[in-house]
């Protein structure tokens, strides 16, 4: 796996060694996430995909209850912290020692998280953004404004207190413009003694087909950040619409994009529906590797 950094991150009181690529399994507790197949409305079900991440071979849970699709419909901070704590307490009976990641934008619903269900992970797809703005026509250029002491973004306050690893995400374009979007961030977050920072240059989200492709062949170029990389591009658009078909039929597609960014870009922790595919993918590139 190309240029692979051995990182580790704390997580819960615990080191993960990032040294060998992390699986990080979606689990949505959410009624409108674009994939059917990754949503959970009840506890059982939720316990049932909890059990089957860690079973298939998942290193970290990731919980969200708000949907980032495009047109999705926006969920009010009391609605989010509703779902996301019937999620975490089926998610703790289920697996009580699981590394749980929290996908929101929300430091209120951080807190709650950590300070109730022991999330080690705060997963916020706006980069910081207080609007949740997630890239996209809602994403103006003022969304991407420099941050400073002056104007901190009050999730980084948050993760910083909390002092929980952070995934920082990028809506830019391509990766030159994510570089230079993350440098600033990074460092007003060091400055507020936060220790455990992962980088998303955020598939998806404020890209073309043609940039995500772009991104993924350039992928190796944001080691030169000296962090960890996580990569969610699980049965993404950028797949299907490029196959002729839909998140359902994504599978094989993913599988390609998940080894493209593990043995070309050095990505740490992919970020996946399909588990065990994914784990399979970790195996096979960590044996070609060692050879």
């Amino acid at each position: 796996m190309k240029g692979l950094i051995p990182y580790t991150i704390n997580v819960g009181g615990r080191l993960m060694d990032l040294s060998e690529p992390r699986v990080m399994g979606i689990l949505n507790a959410t009624p409108d996430s674009f994939y059917a197949g990754s949503r959970r409305q009840t506890e059982a079900e939720i316990e049932e995909r909890a059990e089957r991440i860690t079973a298939e071979g998942g290193d970290i849970i990731d919980v969200g209850a708000y949907s980032t699709r495009p047109g999705a419909a926006k969920v009010t901070a009391g609605e989010e912290m509703e779902r996301m704590r019937m999620a975490l307490k089926a998610v703790r009976r289920a697996q009580p020692d699981a590394v749980v990641s929290v996908d929101t934008f929300r430091p209120e619903v951080a807190r709650m998280a950590v300070e109730e269900y022991g999330a080690a992970i705060i997963n916020d797809v706006s980069g910081g953004n207080v609007e949740g703005a997630f890239g996209g026509e809602e994403m103006t250029e003022d969304a991407y404004r420099e941050p400073s002491a002056d104007d901190v973004p009050p999730m980084f306050s948050m993760v910083a207190r909390l002092g929980v690893a952070y995934v920082l995400m990028s809506s830019r374009p391509n990766v030159f413009s994510i570089m230079q979007d993350f440098a600033p961030r990074v460092q007003l977050l060091r400055d507020l003694g936060q220790k455990d920072i992962i980088l998303d240059p955020g598939f998806g989200f404020g890209k073309t087909l043609e940039e995500n492709y772009a991104l993924l062949a350039r992928l190796d170029r944001l080691q030169e950040m000296g962090l960890p990389v996580l990569v969610g591009a699980s049965r993404k658009s950028m797949i299907s619409r490029l196959l002729g078909t839909d998140a359902g039929g994504s599978l094989n597609g993913t599988t390609v994009v998940d080894t493209i960014a593990l043995a070309m870009g050095g990505a740490s922790i992919l970020r996946v529906h399909d588990v065990r595919e994914c784990a399979e993918v970790v195996k096979i590139c960590r044996q070609t590797s060692s050879l």
